[in-house]
């Protein structure tokens, strides 16, 4: 039977923590009993840097769920970062490795199809939401324009889907080629191409705690994804550019025709008008451009995507931490 790890990240999560424990134990044990999974299997919960009292959580649930193990991270990283870290960490452990979210708003009774289609012979199974009817009429409306844009500029994600889904010890093994210092799994998980299937689910309200994606965030990710997967941007820039080039060349024709009918009226309107709207083009053009240039700048400085402070796993976390100060690696 394989062995399954599910990888969790996890920030201030002390309120939802105890619960996604209770239930993703319970899960874990079915899966067992009808012989879906190995008792190897694991869930991994990586702490991404918390300020509550998260960490604390995790030594203790690993202390005593034999389930549960813990990856601790320095210092906040990110989402993806976390999340790469506790893939990276389970993969030699694990036959397969399922990602989700803390506050179990991914349905996780369909953890099984997932296994269904791994011993199918699938790499990568996506979990796609079937609606975004928990979604405000906001969220629901910039996520799905999101998709559709990212699709328009030639970039290969799966609609409607996050950051739920399987992946096997061949894929993650894929995956750790791709060195990106920023990281937007959703685009490069499609890019590694083995054989991949569908599970369809549908979201839960979060049973406790706050989002830890608000507006900001969001429009931070969709910046990163688009910049990181797609060079149409600085090609729109450039056909602006060319458009502007063609409006003014009309433009000063226009003006020299009437300058010399004698139409011509003195007047400021226009050229200020003309100002700013040239300028806030050229401005535009510069944030995008430095948006890409800040990107290579980031690449090029090559720094660690985390830096891994503790690991836990059930029975002995201070012998872990030994180990890990040791220079030893340890597993959870």
């Amino acid at each position: 039977m394989p062995v399954l790890y599910l990888v969790i990240p996890c920030y201030n999560e002390e309120a939802v923590l105890p619960e996604t424990v209770k239930q993703l134990t319970e899960k874990l044990r079915a899966m067992q009993a009808d012989g879906l999974i190995g008792p190897a299997s694991r869930m991994l919960l990586v702490d991404d840097g918390s300020k509550d009292k998260t960490w604390t959580l995790i030594e203790r649930f690993s202390a005593e769920n034999t389930f549960v193990s813990g990856l601790k991270l320095a210092h906040n990283r990110g989402h993806q970062n976390a999340l790469m870290a506790g893939l990276m960490t389970a993969k030699d452990k694990a036959d397969c490795v399922i990602s989700l979210d803390a506050d179990l708003q991914d349905d996780i009774g369909v953890l099984d199809d997932f296994m269904v289609k791994f011993n199918e012979g699938c790499d990568v199974v996506y979990g796609v939401r079937n609606k975004r009817e928990t979604d405000t009429f906001f969220k629901r409306t910039t996520a799905q324009g999101f998709y559709r844009f990212m699709k328009a500029l030639g970039v290969d994600v799966v609609y409607n889907h996050a950051d739920y889904r399987l992946m096997s010890r061949r894929a993650l093994e894929a995956l750790s080629e791709y060195r990106e210092v920023n990281l937007f799994l959703r685009g490069i998980v499609p890019l590694i191409g083995y054989r991949s299937d569908y599970v369809y689910y549908d979201r839960h309200e979060r049973f406790a705690g706050e989002s830890k994606y608000p507006l900001k965030k969001m429009i931070s990710f969709a910046l990163d994804g688009i910049t990181s997967f797609s060079v149409k941007p600085l090609k729109m820039i450039s056909s602006l550019g060319i458009l502007v080039s063609l409006l003014s060349v009309i433009g000063l024709l226009y003006a020299l025709v009437s300058h010399f009918c004698g139409f011509t009226v003195v007047g400021w309107t226009a050229i200020v008008s003309s100002i700013w709207l040239l300028g806030g083009i050229q401005l535009l053009c510069i944030g995008v451009v430095g948006g890409y240039i800040g990107k290579i700048y980031s690449e090029v400085k090559a720094r660690p995507r985390y830096r891994i402070e503790a690991l836990v796993k059930h029975g002995n976390p201070a012998a872990d931490q030994e180990n890990l100060q040791s220079g030893e690696k340890t597993e959870p």
